[in-house]
C-alpha cells in the first residue's frame, strides 16, 4: 500500500540502485559494485550507509560533482605501499582499487599499504575489511569524513565521524567497524522527525551547550565517543587518512550532502596483512579457534543470552535478510523512485 513499508527482494533492488547509478554516468561494472555495496550496508543494518545515500550519489554524478571515469593513478612509493590518487571518482571505486593493492602486496611480501587522495564518501568501512577477509588477510581500514564534531574541549565542527574497521580471519570473522563519534547526525535528524529528545552526552547546541533537544544539535555538533578518547582517535585518523595520504584534512573535506559545487578531497588509509606473519597458519586458526569459543563460553550478563563477537550481530542480520528480503520505509522507496523518474529508469513502485 502507498505510505507504508515494503519488503524489498535484494536483486530487484541492487538492479534498480545500479540502474540509476549507469543512467547517471557510471560505467554498469562500477554501476552495479556500488549498489552492491549500499545493499550491502542494508542488510548488515548499517542503513546510514545503505540506499538511502543513493539519491545523493545520483545528484552528484548528474551535477558532475564525482567524476564517473576517473584515471586511477597508482604511485608506488615502495614494495609494500602504494599511493592512489582517486581523480575525484566516487569513494567506492577508488577504495576497492586501494584496497586491492594492499591486498596484492601483502600477499607477496606478508604486509600491504597503500593510501588514497581525490576520493570521496566510500560507504561502510567494513566492505573493505571483508575483501581483505575473503584473501584470507587481516586488515585496518581508516577514513577521514565531512565535519560534524568538534576536537575535544571545542565546539566547531572540525572532525568527521572518521571510522575506523578492522578484521581478521577466525571461525566466525573478527571484524569491528565503528565511528568515533557518540552517534551520527543521522540519528538527530530521525529523533527530531518523531518528536524526541536525544540522551545526554549526544550532542551541543550551537552555543557549545550540551543538548537533548536534536534541534539545537542539529545547529551544533555531535560529540566524540568516550570524550578524549574519541576525539584522539579521529585525530589520528586524521593524520593517517588524510595528512599522509595527501587528501583534505580537518575541516577541510567537503560535505557531500551540502556542497555540489566541488569534490570532497577525502582520504582513505589500508594495511592488510597475513595472519600467519609470526607462527604457522594452522597455529593462528587453532588459537584463533580457541579464543573464539572462550569468549562466547563466558557468564552472561543480566538480560543477555549469548555473548557475540565483534561482525557477528551484522553477519547474522545480512544472512536473514538476503532469505526474507529488505523492509524499507516509505519515503526511502519514495526517494529511490524519485531518483529513478529523475535518470528515466524503472523503479521500485
Amino acid at each position: 500500500m502507498p505510505g507504508t513499508e515494503r519488503i524489498i527482494q535484494m536483486e530487484a533492488l541492487t538492479g534498480v540502485a545500479a540502474a540509476i547509478l549507469a543512467a547517471n554516468g557510471l560505467p554498469p561494472e562500477d554501476a552495479r559494485y556500488c549498489a552492491e555495496c549500499l545493499v550491502e550496508a542494508d542488510l548488515r543494518g548499517v542503513s546510514s550507509h545503505g540506499v538511502a545515500r543513493l539519491p545523493v550519489y545520483a545528484r552528484r554524478l548528474k551535477e558532475g560533482v564525482l567524476n564517473p571515469a576517473p584515471t586511477l593513478t597508482v604511485t608506488e612509493r615502495m614494495p609494500i605501499a602504494a599511493h592512489v590518487d582517486g581523480d575525484n571518482g566516487i569513494g567506492f571505486v577508488v577504495a576497492r582499487r586501494a584496497m586491492d593493492i594492499a591486498i596484492e602486496k601483502a600477499a607477496i611480501y606478508g604486509v600491504g599499504l597503500a593510501a588514497a587522495s581525490r576520493s570521496n564518501h566510500y560507504g561502510m568501512s567494513s566492505l573493505y575489511v571483508n575483501r581483505a577477509l575473503e584473501a584470507g588477510l587481516a586488515s585496518f581500514v581508516f577514513t577521514n569524513a565531512a565535519p560534524t564534531m568538534p576536537v575535544w574541549g571545542g565546539r566547531d565542527p572540525f572532525l568527521g565521524t572518521n571510522p575506523l574497521a578492522m578484521g581478521a580471519p577466525g571461525p566466525t570473522p573478527f571484524v569491528l567497524d565503528m565511528a568515533t563519534s557518540v552517534a551520527a547526525k543521522g540519528k538527530v535528524r530521525r529523533a527530531l522527525a518523531k518528536g524526541e529528545s536525544i540522551p545526554e552526552g549526544w550532542a551541543l547546541d550551537g552555543e557549545g551547550r550540551p543538548t537533548t533537544d536534536p534541534a539545537a544539535a542539529l545547529e551544533g555538533v555531535v560529540l566524540p565517543l568516550g570524550g578524549p578518547k574519541g576525539s584522539g582517535v579521529a585525530v589520528m585518523i586524521d593524520v593517517l587518512a588524510g595528512i599522509m595520504s595527501g587528501a583534505a584534512s580537518g575541516d577541510g573535506v567537503i560535505n557531500q550532502n551540502d556542497d555540489f559545487t566541488r569534490g570532497q578531497d577525502v582520504g582513505h588509509f589500508f594495511l592488510a596483512m597475513r595472519p600467519d606473519l609470526f607462527m604457522p597458519a594452522d597455529a593462528y586458526a587453532e588459537r584463533a579457534r580457541d579464543y573464539a569459543e572462550r569468549l562466547k563460553a563466558g557468564r552472561k550478563a543480566a538480560g543477555f543470552g549469548e555473548i557475540l563477537l565483534p561482525g557477528e550481530p551484522e553477519a547474522r542480520r545480512a544472512e536473514q535478510v538476503r532469505r526474507t528480503g529488505l523492509r524499507l520505509s516509505a519515503d526511502d522507496i519514495a526517494a529511490i523512485d524519485a531518483a529513478a523518474r529523475d535518470a528515466g529508469v524503472p523503479g521500485l513502485a
